[in-house]
Formats: structure tokens, C-alpha cells, sequence
């Protein structure tokens, strides 16, 4: 089987994946750590680039670094968090299950298109940096929202 198939195959489990997670994740308060965590999980990934096969030029590591940001800003828009009963809950999205669909697909696009031009190792290295770069601001936005409701929350309680 075509790598780009077994990789787009990949990509499908994972989407579904996150998604399952993010929507019991609403069901449960949210913490610093939730939020801190899976970028440094993900960060193992960079070992990849050990292995030559996975090596980026750096115009290629400046496109997706740009394109990952650009996408976390939907990410972002779609991230809220709300107050219920003295804890900090994520509110769920309806727009995120879609932002999710979508980036899905271009991403299922763009590796068909660029893997007749660019070899599926790069390609490979490429979109890690991609969803990275995706990834860390959202995550920072996040928490820093987090933050925010965490001392009102505080403040709430000093002043009872």
C-alpha cells in the first residue's frame, strides 16, 4: 500500500481520536496540566529528525511553521473555557468537530499534492512541524485563558 494512503489512514484515526478526547475532556474540569501536557508529549516527535529521511530544508521548516500558526488560530477562536460550580470547564464546540474535519482534509490533500514533489519522509517531517507549530500557541492561548478564570476564581473566593 502507498505510504501517503497508510499516513492519510493514520491521520483519519488520530482526528477521531482527538476528537473522542476532546469531547470527554469537556465532561471533567480542566487544569494547568491538561492544557501543558500534549505539546510536551508531542515534542518527542522531534526525534524523528535524527534520521536523515525526515530532514526538512528550512524554507520547508518556515512554511510549516506558518501554516501551523495560521491554522491554531482557529483552534484558538474555538477554545473557551467557562465557570461551573468553582471549576474551570472547556466549553465544547460544535465548530471545533468541523475546524478538526477540515484541517483533516487539507492536510489528506496537501500530502496527496506535495508527495509527488517532495519525498514522504520530509513530508512527513514537514507536517509534524506543521501540527507542532498548531499545536504550542493554542495550547499557550489556552492557558493563558485558563489562567485568567483560575484568579477570578481566586479572587472570588478571597473575597467571601
Amino acid at each position: 500500500m502507498n505510504m501517503v494512503v497508510v499516513s492519510s489512514i493514520g491521520a483519519v484515526l488520530m482526528a477521531i481520536f482527538a476528537m473522542f478526547i476532546r469531547m470527554k475532556s469537556a465532561e471533567k474540569p480542566a487544569s494547568a496540566r491538561k492544557i501543558i501536557l500534549p505539546p510536551l508529549f508531542m515534542s518527542t516527535g522531534a526525534l524523528m529528525f535524527i534520521f536523515p529521511v525526515f530532514r526538512v530544508t528550512p524554507i520547508e521548516i518556515l512554511e510549516a511553521i506558518l501554516v501551523g500558526m495560521l491554522f491554531s488560530i482557529l483552534l484558538i477562536k474555538t477554545s473557551k473555557f467557562e465557570i461551573k460550580e468553582n471549576d474551570i470547564y472547556l466549553i465544547r464546540s460544535k465548530a471545533f468537530i468541523f475546524i478538526l474535519i477540515g484541517l483533516l482534509v487539507i492536510r489528506i490533500a496537501a500530502k496527496s499534492i506535495l508527495s509527488a514533489s517532495i519525498d514522504v519522509g520530509q513530508l512527513g517531517g514537514m507536517f509534524w512541524i506543521l501540527a507542532f507549530a498548531m499545536i504550542v500557541p493554542w495550547r499557550i492561548a489556552m492557558y493563558i485563558n485558563f489562567k485568567k478564570l483560575q484568579n477570578t476564581l481566586l479572587l472570588g473566593k478571597n473575597a467571601v
